[in-house]
């Protein structure tokens, strides 16, 4: 399995950076596959990180194993062509580290304030795509429209990962999973809701194009994840933690004005959305999940996505290195990493 971070950029505050690269040294050296950030605009008090890729160029300026994965980038905000610089030049810098998550967007905030309406977020989306991938396989790509006009351009640097670096797929929609399907690309899966809506999709509509089933198991998961050295250790630290779930899942609904969510229990918490308890328990359930899945990567989020503090998650980062890490990534091994079937 490939066991990957995220959720550390997601703090109601900005935060301090150097200690989030301290964190992510060390889980460079623990063996970590890699960690995502997510692409979001216009929060002055709260995201020290719209620019993901410029993030990406200081974390694997400091590592030199783990992978920078983008959660996503929102295509029809970037100009393809700069965006595909941009990547490829990333690729390069870091001698092929980079997987590139990418998505229609889900912050209608940031399009308005752009002025772009949510019809032109959708066209823009696919055709961003196309234009990404030509541009990272060809000597030179042309576009004719709708979104985009122009002639034999050539960008580079050339990509260290052939055919391209590897592209995840973020979305809930038929249209966005069936596009994942008809490339073989993975699903880059939520957890805000879960994978539960989306992966039967996906696998009928591999099943439908005939696209590769190495798409399902590279498909990436998500879970919160509370371990200890004993059960009574996370216990205690999953009450607290459930309040705070649903604290913020409250105050999302408030601001987009919506109705509270229904209360989310305990039970629910641990069968659908977290990893929890001891180093043995934590090992079992994980293999569980991907053997009930199919799929065999996992994005954890040690931080509960910002609602925990950062040295907590470093300290639960570090046992889950010690005692689980080294059986996960070598077990069920069959001689291919999840990301060789990304680069279709």
């Amino acid at each position: 399995m490939r066991i990957d971070l995220a959720g550390f950029a997601r703090e109601d505050a900005i935060g301090d950076h150097h200690a989030l690269m301290r964190l992510v040294e060390r889980a460079d050296a623990y063996g970590y596959g890699g960690i995502w950030f997510n692409e979001f605009h216009f929060r002055r008090d709260t995201n020290a990180y719209p620019s993901t890729l410029l993030l990406g160029a200081d974390i694997l300026a400091r590592t030199e194993r783990l992978r920078f994965g983008t959660s996503v980038l929102v295509l029809p905000l970037h100009h393809p062509l700069l965006l595909a610089e941009q990547v490829a030049q990333l690729d390069f810098q870091s001698q092929g580290r980079v997987d590139v998550g990418i998505g229609r967007g889900t912050d209608p905030a940031s399009f308005r304030a752009l002025g772009l309406g949510e019809a032109v977020m959708k066209q823009r989306f696919e055709e961003a795509l196309g234009i990404m991938l030509m541009a990272w396989q060809q000597p030179s790509v042309s576009s004719d429209g709708p979104g985009w006009h122009f002639s034999d351009v050539a960008v580079g640097p050339p990509v260290v990962q052939h055919p391209h670096p590897p592209i995840y797929v973020a979305g809930v929609s038929d249209q966005t999973i069936d596009l994942a399907a008809r490339k073989s690309f993975p699903l880059l899966l939520s957890l805000e809701p879960n994978e539960e809506r989306q992966l039967p999709r996906f696998r009928q509509s591999l099943a439908r194009h005939g696209g590769a089933p190495k798409a399902l198991m590279a498909s990436s998961l998500s879970r919160y994840i509370i371990i200890a050295e004993t059960q009574k250790a996370a216990s205690a630290q999953i009450e607290p933690f459930l309040e705070r779930i649903n604290a913020r899942r409250n105050a999302l609904a408030r601001m987009r004005g919506q109705q509270p969510p229904a209360r989310r229990g305990l039970q629910q918490l641990l069968d659908g959305y977290t990893i929890f308890g001891t180093p043995d328990m934590c090992l079992t359930q994980l293999q569980a999940l991907s053997k009930r899945s199919g799929a065999r990567s996992i994005r954890l989020m040690f931080s509960g996505n910002g609602l925990l503090p950062l040295d907590e998650a470093e300290t639960a980062l570090s046992l889950f290195a010690r005692t689980i890490l080294p059986e996960l990534i070598t077990s069920h091994d069959d001689g291919a990493e999840p990301s060789e079937c990304l680069r279709a």
